[in-house]
């Protein structure tokens, strides 16, 4: 029997917001201010927030589910400031689980 990834939407969407946030940082906001395409960060940074919110909304999700310790919860929103804070995160609660 195949063991399932109780954490896989929370690890997408970790992946998929630290990506966002890299790319806010290192392409979009240098188009801003070096070439004066502002639109780049306006969709970027739109997209990087709504991905934010959906990891905040999974981290809070997948603790309740699996009755993480308080501490888990800073853990992980702090990881969400952080560009490879996620792909960090992801690597803790595996190793966690082991």
């Amino acid at each position: 029997m195949e063991k399932t990834d109780k954490y896989a939407i929370l690890r997408k969407i970790g992946y998929a917001e630290a990506a966002s946030y890299l790319l806010l940082l290192l392409v979009a906001m240098p188009l801003k201010y070096f070439a004066g395409i502002g639109e780049a960060v306006t969709y970027t940074g739109w997209a990087h927030g709504v991905l934010f919110m959906a990891y905040v909304f999974w981290l809070l999700v997948d603790g309740v589910k699996n009755e993480w310790k308080f501490l888990w919860y800073v853990y992980g929103y702090i990881a969400a400031l952080l560009p490879f804070g996620p792909i960090v995160f992801d690597r803790k609660i595996l190793d966690s689980e082991k």
